[in-house]
């Protein structure tokens, strides 16, 4: 029985669609392994996390203790972050304050940001206070903010964090690769804080739980809303959230 020969252009699309599928499956095999490691990196990372917050813990309870014991008191030591909701609307905002509240972004009512406190922020926190709520936020109130109102500036579009590809995209420069590394880098002010707060969006919250209080544009020591509230903030967050 004679053999029936193939054309020859048949044998070289054989040939061209077996390397093909060889290369596809070779890249699928380093696809594979390096999505291993980066997450066992990023698994090691997060560890290292938890275990930097519960001694940073530890050592204030320790401190504290300490304090009590010899008879003096504990100071905690200065806020370095704050986090600031914008509670008023557009109407009857002088100049000045609605400027400020452009440069801290809160073009919206219910807006939220987080702000690195210095000499020059306190200032224009000041002159913007009394169409604000800022405080002092805690580690769960900007992980859950992040993780259910997280949202990134991506070719200036408002893109949702919902994959950490995302984030490491934007911000592998500055070795930023997961949500906890975003998280982390907010929560310690680190050195790319800048960077890393502004690549998220601002955050657009809710009319809290039960409506502001009857006084909403007092400040919040005479029984209204504005001003510094400090840790008070993070149950207004949660309201908002």
């Amino acid at each position: 029985m004679a053999t029936t020969l193939k054309p020859e252009t048949l044998i070289k699309k054989e040939k061209a669609q077996q390397k093909i599928a060889e290369e596809r499956a070779a890249a699928k095999v380093a696809r594979q392994s390096a999505t291993k490691e980066k997450r066992k990196a990023i698994h090691d990372r997060n560890a290292a996390y938890e275990k930097e917050y519960a001694e940073a813990a530890r050592a204030v309870i320790t401190a504290k203790r300490d304090a009590k014991a010899a008879g003096s008191y504990y100071v905690d030591a200065q806020p370095k972050l704050v986090f600031i909701i914008r509670i008023k609307g557009i109407m009857k905002i002088p100049p000045k304050p609605r400027k400020v509240l452009q440069l801290l972004r809160l073009t919206q009512i219910n807006a939220g940001v987080f702000v690195k406190l210095t000499k020059a922020t306190a200032e224009l926190i000041k002159l913007a206070e009394p169409y604000i709520a800022y405080g002092y936020p805690s580690l769960a109130t900007i992980r859950h903010l992040v993780y259910k109102r997280g949202y990134g500036k991506v070719n200036k579009q408002r893109i949702a964090l919902s994959d950490n590809s995302i984030i490491e995209a934007n911000l592998k420069a500055y070795n930023i690769l997961s949500v906890e590394d975003l998280i982390h880098e907010i929560y310690t002010v680190g050195p790319n804080f800048k960077q890393a707060n502004n690549f998220l969006w601002p955050f657009k919250l809710s009319n809290p739980n039960g409506g502001f209080r009857t006084r909403k544009f007092q400040h919040f020591i005479q029984g209204g809303d504005t001003g510094n509230r400090e840790e008070f903030i993070n149950a207004l967050v949660k309201q908002m959230n």
